[in-house]
């Protein structure tokens, strides 16, 4: 046996800086944020809801590279917007000096993808991807760096009944989640020619108020003046609340899709609001354009939105080709889903406590053979008595405890104790385990 010695002073006193030489903690990047378990759940009940719906329509996934050539996005989102002068993650490539991006948005990667493969061939596609986006602006509340979108795609459709499509298609999963109070948004920008006449009416109207016009709106006046229209200049709303609107001048063509657009929603029951300010942030959209918008999440009330993008191959060098698309932003989703208090169904069915060399062994056998019926089991890890190990089961969320002691492996027998229900403790054969775990989690309404 060794004997314990008392540390010497000059031990003593080297302690209090040897904890000061300890490097500081590094932390997340402000405004890119970690996904804890507990709140992982929520992300992962959308994301199952999100693909299932997206699946019964027939979109396939498609997935395109995080990282894209930098004259992408600049050539499908406009020069003149804050997202390419203000946003981007833009930096040298080190090997060869090439501009590269961390992309903002989807759709330009992934008609880049449609272009380069030549997807729609043979046929239309419908597709979605998911994944982080990056955007450097100010973090906020459902407005972050480093955020994450569900974005779907319908190339090669030209008519009002996949514009109308979409947003039904967003309207089932508001249902499939048990959301409320998700309105519609409608408006239509038109195509190229109107769009052009309409900038002029645009530059002649606001030209008479420059002088409420603060720095971005100045440039913006001639670079993009749709743009304005957006603005949140609280002395510029009376001037664009007078200004032209683009929905009162479109061509018979854009006037006839719209039309069509309307009249599909309304057969399907789909309330819609006509907003003529209404003309999103990126340049590629003409005609239809829409936002799903909620006033439970303050300022970043938009948790989908979209519209159609038929120039948009040929300005990535592809073929002529209609499109229509949305996004979906995902913390925006969770926020208003724990606002609604939606509960994600995402716990162990059982938590099994043991103790004991023989009763931990069958335990691991009876959690395997529970997995292979398909329920979701937590094994107790790191020992600990009963009583701690029954703490940690209530902790994990599980609906009921599995109790193994050394008596129970030796009689090949499994006590199951309710934990979110009201119920009598019983001893079952591990064979029975599985049908008595169903039986009990509907009996209880816990599934």
């Amino acid at each position: 046996m060794i004997a314990q010695t008392k540390p010497s002073p000059q031990a003593a006193a080297a302690a209090p800086a040897a904890r000061e030489r300890r490097p500081a903690a590094i932390q997340a990047v402000r405004g890119m944020n970690d996904v804890l378990p507990d709140e992982a759940g929520l992300w992962e009940h959308f994301e199952d809801a999100a693909r299932e719906v997206f699946g019964q329509y027939g979109y396939r996934n498609l997935r395109v590279p995080v990282v894209e050539a930098t004259p992408l996005f600049v050539r499908a989102i406009g020069q003149v917007t804050d997202v390419v002068e203000h946003e981007m993650y833009t930096f040298d490539d080190r090997l060869n000096g090439e501009s590269l991006t961390l992309r903002p948005e989807a759709t330009a990667g992934i008609v880049r993808a449609a272009i380069e493969h030549n997807l729609t061939y043979e046929r239309p596609q419908r597709v979605w991807t998911a994944g982080p986006m990056f955007r450097h602006e100010r973090p906020q509340k459902g407005r972050y760096r480093q955020f994450h979108q569900f974005d779907v795609e319908a190339l090669g459709f030209a008519g009002p009944d996949v514009d109308a499509e979409q947003i039904v298609m967003l309207a089932r999963l508001w249902r499939r989640l048990g959301l409320d109070g998700i309105r519609l948004e409608i408006n239509s920008i038109g195509d190229p020619d109107e769009r052009r006449a309409h900038r002029a009416a645009l530059i002649a109207h606001f030209e008479r108020h420059r002088e409420l016009f603060n720095e971005d709106e100045q440039r913006r006046l001639y670079a993009n003046p749709l743009r304005i229209l957006d603005s949140k200049n609280p002395a510029l709303q009376p001037a664009i609340a007078a200004a032209p609107r683009l929905v009162d001048s479109l061509s018979d063509p854009a006037r006839t899709h719209f039309d069509g657009l309307q009249q599909l929603l309304a057969g399907h029951g789909v309330a819609f609001t006509i907003n003529p300010r209404l003309v999103r942030g990126l340049d590629y959209y003409n005609r239809t354009v829409f936002e799903w918008v909620t006033e439970r999440l303050g300022a970043q009330g938009t948790v989908a939105g979209g519209g159609r993008y038929d120039g948009l191959f040929e300005q990535l060098g592809g073929k002529p080709t209609p499109a229509c698309g949305f996004a979906i932003g995902c913390e925006r989703m969770v926020l208003l889903m724990q606002d609604s208090g939606v509960v994600p169904a995402a716990v162990p069915e059982a938590y099994i406590v043991h103790v004991g060399e023989q009763a931990g062994k069958f335990a691991a056998t009876v959690a395997e053979n529970l997995r292979d019926a398909g329920l979701s089991v937590v094994v107790n890890a790191g020992g600990g008595s009963f009583k701690t190990q029954m703490k940690r089961a209530d902790a994990s969320g599980a609906r009921f405890a599995l109790i193994v002691g050394e008596d129970e492996a030796a009689a090949n027998r499994v006590a199951v104790k309710p934990l979110r229900s009201a119920g009598e403790q019983v001893t079952l054969a591990p064979g029975e385990l599985a049908a008595r775990l169903a039986a009990q989690g509907e009996d209880s309404g816990a599934r």
